[in-house]
């Protein structure tokens, strides 16, 4: 990586600006890594603590549906059977909603994720389908009212979900107590009762990071990966481990890959998602590859003009350049978004050194 007080040196034909401003801008090549971790760290542990137990908000870019058609034994449409969409991944989301003289239903505005979907009326039950959504896609679930065994099956189906939720349940306070090792084993223990869920090794691997177990933390995000592919959070725990063991190359692929399934596109300029930006542009500045981060950075601001580290990060990009006023106006910017901080300090002190 390029040192920014060499290069501050040999533009201004003297010793630095000075020798504060020399400590701040190698102060801030050597904490890059670390307030990268820590930041992701604190966005992923929120999803790792709460995604199973609270629910996100909806939103048009975000979700998915379901529809199908509830038919009898006969294979007859059934008007006005009650259809449950429930998700199966821990939470205790529940959508309800009725079909129509055709047997048809469909349910909008559905985070992604695993279902069990049921269908009754009458007293009668229909078999189980298990469904996955994903964003911006349909899924299909066609069910039979009053089949063989469907209420055996119904029976049997929320008796285990009972289980996942309290095992889930368990292993969440756990996390919220300090007692990793024992949320790990709670986590684990309900990927057993439900292998296909993401949510749970999400969380497995989320934990192994914090012991800086990335093996093992790695592994569990992978698997999270495979069964969920759009799973953006499970990318950004990649990029995250990959970073703090200094693998700058696999954190970048990571990082770009969660931008990119968050709805951002590498340098875009509007829209996406500005923290998946803001990461890869830190993996990317930690690479040593600067005219790249810089685009980043531009790209958060555009999408999230109050993005305050993103101003501070790009205001670093410009000293790099030669631009000092364009550097000076960021980190001005970055003060009046920012002004108590983590970086107010340092922001303060350029903008004094770079207007001399």
């Amino acid at each position: 990586m390029p040192c920014l007080a060499d290069w501050f040196r040999r533009l201004s034909g003297r010793d630095g600006a000075s020798g504060k401003l020399r400590d701040i801008i190698i102060l801030q090549e050597d904490s890059m890594v670390r307030r990268f971790n820590g930041r992701l760290a604190w966005v992923a542990g929120c999803a790792a603590l709460f995604a199973l137990a609270t629910a996100l908000p909806v939103t048009a870019q975000s979700t998915g549906m379901v529809k199908g058609v509830v038919k009898d034994t006969q294979g007859q449409p059934v008007d006005g059977a009650k259809v449950v969409i429930e998700m199966s991944e821990g939470t205790s989301r529940r959508f309800e909603t009725k079909s129509n003289k055709k047997g048809e239903f469909i349910q909008i505005g559905l985070p992604s994720g695993a279902y069990r979907v049921t269908a009754e009326k009458d007293k009668l039950t229909s078999n189980t389908a298990d469904v996955r959504v994903r964003i911006s896609a349909t899924a299909e679930a066609n069910l039979v009212l009053g089949a063989p065994g469907a209420a055996a099956a119904s029976k049997e189906a929320i008796a285990k979900n009972a289980e996942l939720k309290s095992t889930l349940e368990a292993g969440i306070a756990a996390s919220n107590a300090g007692n990793d090792d024992e949320a790990i084993a709670k986590f684990v223990h309900a990927t057993e009762l439900k292998p296909d869920c993401a949510d749970c090794f999400y969380n497995i691997a989320f934990l192994h990071s914090k012991k800086k177990e990335y093996d093992k933390a790695e592994a569990a995000y992978k698997k999270a990966i495979e069964i969920r592919p759009d799973y953006s959070d499970a990318y950004n725990g990649l990029a995250n481990i990959y970073n703090a063991q200094r693998k700058f190359e696999e954190a970048g692929a990571a990082s770009l890959k969660a931008a990119e399934l968050s709805g951002g596109k590498p340098g875009a300029l509007a829209g996406g998602n500005a923290d998946a930006m803001f990461n890869q542009g830190v993996i990317l500045w930690n690479a040593g590859k600067i005219a790249d981060a810089k685009k980043q950075f531009e790209g958060v601001i555009a999408a999230n003009p109050n993005h305050a580290e993103a101003h501070f990060q790009l205001g670093m990009a410009l000293v790099n350049e030669g631009n000092l006023p364009g550097a000076a106006g960021e980190f001005e910017t970055y003060l009046k978004i920012a002004p108590t901080g983590p970086n107010a300090a340092q922001a303060k002190a350029l903008v004094e050194q770079l207007k001399k």
